[in-house]
């Protein structure tokens, strides 16, 4: 048996004399856990619920076929949508070859789900030879393997300037908002084309494109806790259900009444 006793504290495993520590974790319908860093990488994955991870850079959206991949030193802050189940792998950074070097999401196998599972269930200091050193070892072959599969609509870049993120929060809280770019540019206090300039500079990406993403980031979120297709449609902001559906299903590939069952 391992020497480290299992806690719910992520700074509890950054010093784990293994490549790889698990932490599992129960949180309750909107926890955040507030802007924070870890010295070695971090795999977060929430096997029930959906969780939504900012960076400086970028808001992901995170249900259960996905997770994310954050180097070493990432700040960070999480928001739990609904009860959410977290298994969080605390990874060194030369674990294994290949290792991501930049934060994305990760598609979640059938396989890498239950590695993660069993994973949280051995001791913190598993046996590295034998059994529970190869089911940790394989954890980080999948983890290589899949970060060649990136989700990128599940991702939402943020801008950097305190006025535009600032806003940016506003819409992610209150999506269904319909605010002309006119009045988003008084409330920053800019005129309308310098906002839109410099929003695009830091973004990538127009006002009207970022927030069409962020509110299928939030219209994913509410699906997973099981709100209709209409209902979700018209509380992100949209016209009509058939308008969501074919703007989800563009970005997703699939219809949202389908996402969690076809995933």
């Amino acid at each position: 048996m391992g020497h480290v006793k299992r806690s719910t504290h992520g700074s509890d495993y950054q010093h784990v004399p293994r490549p790889v520590a698990v932490l599992a974790d129960e949180y309750p319908p909107n926890f955040i856990d507030p802007p924070h860093s870890h010295e070695r990488a971090q795999l977060l994955y929430a096997s029930a619920g959906v969780v939504s991870v900012i960076t400086d850079e970028v808001s992901y959206t995170v249900p259960p076929q996905r997770a994310v991949w954050m180097p070493s030193g990432v700040r960070h802050e999480v928001l739990c949508r609904g009860h959410v189940s977290v298994r969080t792998l605390y990874v060194e950074p030369d674990a294994a070859p290949h290792l991501p070097s930049r934060c994305q999401v990760l598609e979640v196998s059938s396989l890498l789900r239950e590695l993660i599972l069993e994973a949280s269930t051995l001791p913190v200091e598993y046996e590295e030879v034998g059994r529970e050193g190869r089911i940790m070892r394989l954890i980080l072959d999948e983890i290589v393997a899949s970060a060649t599969h990136t989700t990128m609509a599940l991702q939402v870049p943020m801008p950097q300037t305190a006025r535009l993120v600032q806003i940016c929060r506003s819409v992610m809280q209150e999506p269904g908002e319909d605010q002309d770019i006119d009045t988003w540019a008084n409330v920053a206090g800019m005129g309308r084309r310098t906002f839109t300039r410099a929003f695009r500079r830091e973004t990538g990406m127009s006002f009207s494109a970022w927030r069409q993403q962020a509110r299928l980031a939030e219209a994913l979120s509410r699906l997973s806790l099981g709100q209709s297709v209409t209902v979700v449609a018209f509380d992100v902001g949209y016209n009509s259900a058939s308008a969501f559906t074919a703007m989800f299903q563009r970005a997703f590939g699939v219809a949202p009444s389908r996402y969690f069952t076809d995933s």
